[in-house]
């Protein structure tokens, strides 16, 4: 009777068991039969390629798994396939160098930028006559001088002034002709043109053409007069003497505008342009600046000083500078925009100029450039490198060697081959 019990009292439980075992079976199968949403995949980033691994400081040393160097004890680095290009310099390879190292070596940095640069090139140069202002006086017959009115050199004349009354037996027949010509002028008027120009081509005024044809009488001499104003340089007339066509009498030079002759060396040359401003100063005269411009270069080299004339130009209203002067020139180069690096940073290896360029990661990436005027321990940067950009500026040599030496080795073994493998 007590066993009937028990049993009849376990049954409920087992069966309850069954039950929720069941729905628990009818619950993992509907999820089941649900389509799962592929879950999104993780970013990946892609693998690095290594190449080699080497002592950063011997290059030399490549192994073909990571350690230790066996002469340093320093940890090797590896060089990844996509550090590894071709180096931009021949003969040169980019260097990576730890901040222990840069700092045991003594790595400076700089920053190239945009200037203004300009030069000025000081020389000694020498007061000359402006040609283009220089006059040499003649007669176009021959004559004689009977009267002298400027007899000494130096004076100062202006234009249209009387210089010398001069007798020609030539000139005397061609007035006759002229006034021939006018008395016949109804009958041949082309007779009477042809006189009158002669006259003209021989430099006689307008104003004494028109006293022959009033007075109606032919002078025995003819006054000149001076075509320009000026200084007279140099006197050859004398009076009383025979005088031929074309002989030179008088020279006059207008000095309200002069020329300074400088010297330059070929160094300098590049730096010069025509136009160029130009100051002149002189030792009698302190704290006076003259300022005019470049007008001409000479296109060759004075083969015993190895100097160009460079002349210059000057305003003389006042005539304080007298040809011949020596003053102090300083010819400006006009001012410009340009990129500069720092002096230091450029080695110049004979054939090119490298700088090293500061990259990520404590690399340097040599780089040639092409380099122009050096103004104030800096280079005009031509091409090669842009504004904002860091170069080395001190243990450059260093990094030079040990970048010749990487691109040396890199050379004979091929970016491929490892070495000491243990």
């Amino acid at each position: 009777m007590t066993v009937t019990m028990r049993t009849t009292t376990k049954l409920p439980w087992i069966f309850t068991l069954l039950l929720a075992v069941v729905v628990v079976g009818v619950m993992v199968g509907v999820l089941l039969a649900r389509p799962l949403a592929k879950p999104l995949p993780a970013p990946t980033t892609p693998a690095r390629k290594v190449l080699y691994w080497t002592d950063p400081m011997h290059p030399a040393y490549k192994s073909a798994k990571p350690g230790i160097a066996p002469d340093c004890g320093m940890k090797l680095v590896p060089v990844y396939e996509d550090t590894h290009t071709p180096a931009a310099v021949p003969g040169h390879a980019s260097v990576t160098l730890t901040s222990d190292r840069r700092q045991l070596i003594g790595v400076q940095t700089g920053m190239t930028e945009l200037r203004t640069l300009s030069r000025s090139v000081r020389t000694v140069g020498r007061v000359t006559v402006d040609e283009t202002r220089l006059s040499r006086i003649t007669t176009k017959f021959d004559g004689t001088i009977e009267r002298l009115y400027v007899n000494v050199t130096g004076q100062q004349i202006r234009r249209g002034q009387p210089l010398f009354t001069v007798y020609s037996p030539d000139l005397l027949a061609t007035q006759q002709e002229y006034l021939l010509a006018m008395r016949a002028a109804a009958q041949s008027p082309s007779l009477l043109a042809a006189a009158r120009q002669r006259l003209l081509l021989w430099d006689v005024s307008a104003a004494d053409i028109r006293a022959l044809e009033r007075t109606g009488t032919a002078r025995k001499s003819v006054t000149v007069y001076s075509p320009a104003s000026g200084f007279v340089l140099n006197k050859l007339a004398v009076e009383g003497a025979r005088v031929m066509a074309g002989e030179p009498l008088f020279e006059v030079a207008n000095l309200d505008r002069v020329w300074i002759q400088a010297d330059v060396y070929e160094s300098d040359l590049p730096f010069l342009r025509l136009g160029a401003p130009a100051t002149a100063t002189l030792s009698y005269l302190p704290g006076r600046t003259w300022k005019g411009r470049v007008t001409f270069i000479a296109p060759t080299v004075d083969p015993m000083t190895r100097t160009i004339k460079v002349r210059t130009e000057f305003d003389n209203s006042d005539g304080a500078l007298k040809p011949d002067m020596f003053g102090d020139v300083v010819l400006e180069q006009p001012a410009r925009e340009a990129v500069v690096v720092p002096e230091s940073a450029v080695l110049q290896t004979g054939t090119r100029a490298v700088v090293f360029v500061v990259k990520g990661d404590g690399t340097f990436e040599p780089r040639e450039v092409s380099v122009g005027m050096k103004s104030d321990q800096v280079y005009e940067v031509r091409s090669g490198l842009a504004a904002g950009e860091e170069v080395v500026t001190q243990a450059n040599f260093l990094i030079d060697s040990e970048s010749r030496l990487k691109a040396a080795l890199a050379e004979m073994n091929g970016p491929g081959e490892h070495h000491h493998g243990q």
